[in-house]
């Protein structure tokens, strides 16, 4: 008789070590039926195998390394289809396992829906994932992998031929000798021997740009609060704050991930903390410079050079005035591109991509796993609980700090067997590291990329007594030896604190410090630290008002009357920097703070 493919795909679930819900799929297109042979005069049951092609089917649109081709091969069957329009993908994908792309394929929510579940795995060559619909992936059961090292070197590479060609005016007088001139003295560059360079973003990229440039001759600063200080010690690398980094450097490299955080970090005011006459490289993302304040600073000479592979809009428009500005050397966006740095991207998001398929879970993984309905929706609002207590915590740090030793606490009156807490513990380690991070932090991830950061999650279960209706009463986030932005959010024990309350569905904030507050964790927070005397909440609300800033929640958290008191407002709009400053200026507010959500 013949089996189902349901059938199929049980057999093959019950001699597998471990699956994921796609691993037993790959299988399904092999068949098998059911027959009675005669044995020494007994009946017995064989299977026949009725061999059809079982491997799966990998889609690649772009062009792809031999070496990352040939692994795939290996595997499964390829099929190299380039130039596709949207409407040829989504006819294709119905048919794929698999989909493997660079940066000019977009896999939008409509391929997704237009694969009907076969698709499980998209591969990006490369580290960006602008061009995948990670929110439909994760909905549709797909897993999204990417290849974040290989090109480390060739990026490296490209930030010190773009310093030093830029030092000499290296582009500059070859176009000029071209042109039948022969300027010398128009071309005289500097020396970098001895110069201070200061690494923005002391990651994998950074590390390697302040190794070569350190045997260049260079003094090499840094500035990243994730660095861990005893890689930055063993490279001869001082770690210093933000605008330390700014006021010291003869030469700045860029290398940090373009995030709200970062976006347009370098602007005309942080223009006018650097030294007059400083360079600046950047090989990691054009939205960390505001394209327009730096052709300003390069006319005003406050910079006198610009060396840039990447801009806002790539490429940029024929008469950009940065583009065109004879002191800015640019390139197009070449950081990658080395025969080598593509051969390494190819097997690095090919190995991802046939481990997914395997059914193993990668640490290039960059969205969220399927989690059970039931288990999700009753830990939904605790998710985002937790992610904000992540980021608020961080946004305390003081910026010179580096973030080393977390603390999680968990106040339950559930079982420890009855409160799985890693989808919690994934989701503050995402509040923590995202916002100054190109990583995308999930529940397959998180661990990983933590101790790759020299980050350390502890986590501490306090036991209540009460009702096990709520998996978790409170949480609270610790962050030690670091200095605060905020110095009342320090607690009583020395560590920056945080905790939270799920109320009615909605996430609060209800700790900072050792003072008790109340405040829904939407929009945005101000936290004031002031003398504790009548008419506070209105002379902040009215500066507030006056600016059309809608207050959502206000609460005040204090020591005694007349004492010391702690303010948290819930502003559904961003004040302006001239509000902010009011709000400083009120005589009985010692400190504030703007936290974003």
């Amino acid at each position: 008789m013949a089996a189902s493919a349901s059938s199929t795909m049980l057999l093959s679930s019950k001699s597998s070590r471990a699956s994921l819900p796609w691993k037993n799929q790959v299988a399904s297109t092999s068949a098998f039926g059911i027959s009675s042979v005669s044995l020494r005069h007994r009946q017995c049951r064989r299977f026949v195998v009725f061999s059809m092609d079982a491997k799966p089917t990998v889609l690649v649109t772009e062009k792809l390394g031999e070496a990352g081709l040939k692994l795939l091969k290996e595997f499964a069957n390829v099929d190299c289809s380039y130039n596709l329009s949207p409407e040829e993908l989504c006819t294709k994908i119905s048919l794929c396992d698999a989909l493997v792309v660079r940066s000019g394929t977009k896999v939008s929510r409509e391929i997704f829906e237009s694969s009907g579940g076969r698709l499980k795995v998209v591969g990006r060559a490369g580290v960006g994932i602008d061009n995948v619909d990670l929110a439909a992936a994760t909905e549709h059961g797909c897993l999204v992998v990417n290849a974040p090292t290989a090109n480390t070197v060739a990026a490296a590479e490209h930030g010190i031929a773009l310093l030093t060609s830029m030092a000499r005016n290296v582009a500059q007088a070859d176009a000029s000798i071209k042109a039948g001139k022969w300027l010398r003295s128009k071309y005289v560059g500097v020396s970098l021997v001895g110069k201070t360079l200061a690494v923005m973003g002391f990651g994998k990229v950074g590390s390697e740009v302040a190794r070569r440039a350190k045997g260049l001759g260079m003094h090499v600063i840094a500035h990243d609060p994730y660095a861990p200080a005893d890689r930055a010690r063993a490279i001869g690398v001082q770690l210093v704050s933000f605008d330390e980094a700014l006021a010291s450097a003869d030469f700045i490299s860029l290398h940090m991930p373009l995030t709200p955080a970062t976006n347009k970090i370098l602007n005309d005011e942080t223009f006018a903390k650097m030294k007059k006459g400083v360079r600046i490289v950047n090989v990691a993302r054009g939205g960390v410079i505001d394209e327009e304040a730096l052709v300003r600073a390069l006319d005003a000479g406050i910079v006198a050079q610009a060396a840039l592979d990447v801009f806002t809009e790539e490429p940029p428009p024929k008469d950009s005035k940065l583009i065109q500005h004879e002191n800015v050397t640019a390139t197009p966006h070449l950081g990658a591109s080395t025969t080598e740095a593509q051969e390494g991207v190819a097997i690095e998001v090919a190995e991802a991509v046939v481990g997914a398929l395997k059914g193993e879970l990668s640490a290039t993984a960059v969205n969220a796993p399927m989690v059970p309905a039931e288990v999700l929706s009753e830990l939904k609002p605790y998710v985002v609980l937790a992610e904000k207590l992540g980021r608020l915590a961080v946004q305390l740090v003081a910026g010179g700090s580096g973030v080393k030793s977390v603390k999680v606490s968990y106040g339950s009156a559930r079982a420890p067997d009855d409160l799985d807490t890693r989808l919690l513990r994934a989701m503050i380690t995402k509040g923590i590291i995202e916002p100054i991070s190109s990583v995308f932090i999930n529940l397959v991830n998180a661990d990983f990329t933590a101790k790759q950061r020299g980050l350390q999650i502890s986590e501490e279960r306090i036991l209540l007594d009460g009702s096990p209706e709520s998996p978790v009463e409170f949480m609270q986030v610790q962050i030690a030896n670091v200095e605060s932005k905020f110095a009342s959010a320090i607690s009583d024990s020395g560590e920056i604190r945080v905790e939270g309350r799920v109320k009615d569905g909605v996430p609060h904030l209800t700790k900072v410090g050792s003072f008790e507050v109340d405040v829904s964790l939407e929009g945005s927070i101000i936290l004031c630290s002031q003398v504790d005397q009548p008419g506070m909440i209105g002379k902040v609300g009215s500066v507030l008002g006056e600016e059309n800033v809608n207050v959502s929640f206000m609460s005040v958290g204090r020591i005694a009357p007349r004492k010391q008191a702690v303010m948290a407002i819930g502003v559904d709009e961003q004040p302006s920097k001239e509000s902010l400053k009011r709000i400083g200026e009120i005589p009985a507010i010692q400190e504030f703070v703007y936290l974003r959500l």
